[in-house]
């Protein structure tokens, strides 16, 4: 059944047939591939629904499909994300970007967009994609990014390149790059693992993610705990902290945060669903 069909509107019609077990939006991810595959949008397949495939198009889309229906992410398969303003490149070495790490974006790009000068990082950066956008958006800032994954800073590098912003990479655990150069910053993102280490078999995103990119230790804090604990001798006065955390996780980084920074204002942030998902931290200024 899978190589039977001729064109367009028959590969999508088999394409959103085989996705519909595991996708919501079936009918989009067969476009999105067989765009893929064709090297054309999505308003020119529906355009062109009688548009014969040939033998090399047809195998190609029904290997992509294949891959998809066996529950690998379309962005793996394609090796792209779109992410706020801009598409990165991503790979299995790197999470993918997720709309709710827009929120801390937000609030980073409010935070230097307020100021005249800001020296920034972004702590396990992953794909780059916090880094990037926020270099690319606010010429103002310095921007640094650090990880301890050589692969995923590869995947940085060329993201960075790929958007012409100017971000100062460093390998590393954490923020300890930083703090062997001296390097005082002003604004501090990190979107690191937050899943219990016990929860994350059950969960579907440990199938193909890496795990050194989701795995938070026994209650999901473990990087962010050891995190807080370096942030206050690299941090100047009235810098912000800005730390994605876990839907049940707002009053335990609360706490650590606290603890952090005794006499700092710190609040939890909600996403869009009103759950608990950044962390916030404005220290005192001179």
């Amino acid at each position: 059944m899978a190589t039977t069909f001729l064109n367009i509107r028959h590969g999508l019609a088999w394409g959103t047939k085989r996705l519909q077990p595991v996708s919501d939006s079936a009918s989009l991810d067969a476009q999105v591939l067989l765009g893929y595959v064709l090297g054309r949008d999505r308003a020119y397949l529906l355009a062109h629904p009688e548009q014969d495939l040939t033998d090399d198009q047809r195998a190609q889309f029904v290997a992509l499909v294949e891959r998809a229906a066996a529950g690998e992410p379309l962005p793996y398969i394609l090796g792209r994300r779109a992410f706020y303003d801009r598409e990165f490149a991503v790979s299995p070495a790197v999470l993918i970007p997720r709309p709710e790490t827009e929120l801390l974006l937000e609030a980073a790009l409010a935070f230097v967009r307020s100021r005249s000068h800001c020296v920034a990082v972004d702590v396990g950066t992953g794909s780059g994609a916090l880094a990037v956008i926020l270099a690319a958006n606010c010429p103002n800032a310095t921007v640094y990014a650090t990880d301890i994954s050589p692969a995923a800073l590869a995947i940085a590098r060329q993201n960075a390149e790929m958007q012409d912003a100017n971000v100062a990479f460093f390998e590393g655990d954490l923020l300890m790059p930083l703090l062997e150069r001296g390097i005082q910053i002003d604004l501090l993102m990190a979107n690191l693992p937050y899943i219990a280490t016990d929860e994350l078999p059950t969960l579907a995103v440990s199938r193909y993610e890496p795990r050194l990119a989701l795995d938070g230790g026994a209650d999901g804090l473990d990087l962010i705990r050891r995190l807080l604990h370096q942030a206050p001798a690299a941090c100047k006065s009235g810098a912000c902290l800005l730390l994605e955390i876990g839907w049940d996780q707002g009053a335990a980084a609360l706490e650590l945060a606290s603890t952090a920074f005794p006499v700092a204002g710190a609040m939890v942030l909600k996403d869009f669903a009103g759950l608990d998902r950044i962390v916030r931290v404005d220290l005192a200024g001179k």
